[in-house]
């Protein structure tokens, strides 16, 4: 898969590395991916999809959350989730999800009013920070995401982490989303995830990875860089 480097999403993605609300410390990410297979990503795929069809219960080849994956499309679709989670968090192997590890949003207004209500706080933080705070954060959010993947074409699918798989799954974690927008006509997929962290239990974060940049509420923001990885149709 090849990382898309989109500025309205570079800025918000850098906002998102670290933001102080408080009690908690919230920890983000906003990246999009073509969904075009190249290298090891077209053979991992290969060998997911053979597996996916010799692994898959009869009722999941007829109904799963991404669809039938008795048919190809289906199949594609949690490929290309794997293979997002893979690029994003490159120290842990997704490659042992199935579909069950997913779940597909009923419509985008639920989606919106949940990471709405999450990410109140940040919101504050962002109207509070110097250069960044000219229009509310949530309506740039949403209007970057929407610029980047078409928002009215998109499915919407929510990871359902586990304890052994999720890269947040400790004990400081207060709450967490993970969301895949994935647009099949554009061949793109949007991820949008966020865990806030509590202060209390995470002890000293800063010291993980002295690298990221970071924006709290009462304070001048520090910023850093982003990210970075292409798809080709399997």
């Amino acid at each position: 898969m090849k990382f898309l480097d989109l500025a309205p999403l570079a800025r918000i993605n850098t906002f998102l590395d670290h933001v102080d609300v408080g009690d908690y410390v919230v920890y983000g990410n906003l990246e999009a991916y073509s969904c075009k297979l190249a290298g090891l990503d077209k053979k991992l795929s290969k060998s997911l999809d053979q597996e996916v069809q010799t692994g898959s219960s009869p009722l999941e080849m007829s109904r799963s959350p991404v669809g039938p994956l008795a048919e190809s499309s289906s199949r594609k679709t949690l490929i290309y989730l794997i293979l997002t989670l893979n690029h994003i968090y490159p120290d842990y192997d997704f490659s042992l999800l199935r579909a069950h590890h997913f779940l597909k949003e009923d419509g985008l207004s639920k989606t919106e009013e949940a990471v709405d209500s999450h990410l109140l706080e940040v919101s504050k933080v962002w109207s509070s920070t110097p250069g960044l705070g000219e229009s509310p954060f949530l309506e740039c959010l949403w209007s970057s995401i929407d610029e980047a993947i078409g928002l009215k074409d998109c499915d919407v699918y929510c990871y359902k982490a586990d304890m052994e798989s999720d890269p947040f799954g400790d004990i400081a974690c207060v709450w967490s989303f993970s969301y895949f927008f994935y647009n099949k006509k554009m061949k793109r997929i949007l991820y949008l995830s966020c865990r806030a962290k509590s202060k209390a239990s995470a002890g000293d974060e800063d010291t993980e990875d002295v690298s990221r940049g970071y924006y709290e509420g009462d304070s001048d923001a520090d910023e850093k860089y982003g990210m970075a990885n292409d798809m080709e149709d399997i």
